[in-house]
């Protein structure tokens, strides 16, 4: 069977879909990979012959056993160049997730066994995010909560942010949010916000992207 970087692309979708809690069916793919409808039917229908996912009766889309293989694969080698770039080069941790986006196909597996030498295995990438099964229920049994969950006059450790958004990345980055600091949540406010102090300076953020912040 040949694994191409389509496949790849779809397999990682569904991994990184499915972290983010959401629900994988066809019109999740055409967003998360920004496809047409046609172009999802036609690369599900050629997964699922290939045996890497599964389609229950009501549409969702689970990966197998060997396409789970293969996602985590291309995740690790994601994660590696993201950390090679803050670890050995120092670019911004908001920039790497798009630059891996664009080195994780050509990464050879001798390539792959050097970085994890370099870098060592199995850590968190820049982000916070790791590989392997991920969803919102197993972050919260690890006793982790988005920041516009937690209660006023509490002090939590930042472990991870959502990572494909830029914008969002920067704006975060701008207010010295990022994973490991340490933030002291001072109110949860009736307009939707959330008020707090990071490096004893007072900070506003909006509940939709303190949704996105997830913290111990």
């Amino acid at each position: 069977m040949r694994i191409t970087i389509s496949k790849e692309n779809y397999l990682k979708a569904i991994a990184e879909a499915e972290a983010e809690g959401e629900a994988v069916i066809a019109a999740t793919l055409a967003r998360w990979l920004n496809v047409s409808a046609p172009a999802v039917t036609m690369a599900t229908r050629r997964l699922k012959r290939d045996g890497l996912i599964e389609i229950d009766t009501t549409g969702q889309i689970n990966l197998t056993p060997a396409g789970r293989d293969i996602a985590n694969g291309i995740l690790n080698r994601h994660h590696l160049i993201e950390r090679m770039l803050v670890e050995v080069f120092g670019m911004e941790w908001f920039k790497v997730h798009d630059e891996a986006e664009r080195l994780e196909h050509a990464v050879s597996a001798d390539f792959e066994r050097l970085l994890v030498d370099k870098l060592g295995p199995g850590k968190a990438c820049p982000h916070g995010n790791i590989v392997d099964l991920d969803t919102p229920d197993l972050r919260r049994q690890r006793g982790w909560r988005t920041l516009d969950q937690v209660s006023s006059n509490t002090t939590v450790t930042v472990r991870s942010v959502f990572e494909r958004d830029r914008p969002l990345l920067e704006y975060l980055d701008g207010l010295a949010i990022q994973p490991g600091k340490r933030l002291e949540v001072v109110a949860q406010n009736y307009d939707e916000t959330v008020t707090f102090r990071v490096d004893g300076a007072p900070v506003q953020l909006g509940k939709a992207v303190a949704a996105k912040v997830w913290v111990e």
